[in-house]
């Protein structure tokens, strides 16, 4: 089974940085990194899970919720198995829980459930951290 960590998460000031990892394991000879695509969440006590950005490996493509355009910057590293999620201008809004998911779905369908929050998705990890203070 796939498995992702998402770390980088911390404290920081408002109008700061930070670089979220999500590292992806367990794939097979039949089923690479590049054939999932991969989405960052955010969940804030009290509040509903909010999709913020993903990425197809195999092609580039990404897409950003309207939160968080201009701001975050998605990227993958192949040979790393591992998405990242450049993080600027943090403001104490961003407070949450980061986590990241793999899909397989085609992109319309992913960029759906990104704006549902993850869908049914259910393998969420532990996620990371990201404090932002004023």
């Amino acid at each position: 089974d796939v498995q992702l960590q998402a770390s980088g998460g911390g404290l920081v000031q408002a109008g700061g940085s930070l670089r979220l990892s999500c590292a992806a394991s367990g794939f097979t000879s039949a089923f690479t990194f590049e054939d999932y695509s991969i989405g960052w969440f955010r969940q804030a006590p009290g509040k509903e899970r909010e999709g913020l950005s993903c990425i197809s490996p195999s092609d580039g493509d990404t897409w950003y919720a309207d939160s968080v355009k201009g701001r975050f910057t998605i990227s993958s590293d192949n040979a790393k198995n591992t998405v990242y999620l450049e993080m600027n201008n943090l403001q104490p809004e961003d407070t949450a829980v980061y986590n990241c998911a793999e899909f397989t779905s085609t992109w319309a369908r992913l960029i759906a459930l990104m704006t549902m929050g993850g869908g049914q998705y259910n393998s969420w990890g532990q996620g990371t951290q990201v404090t932002v203070s004023s």
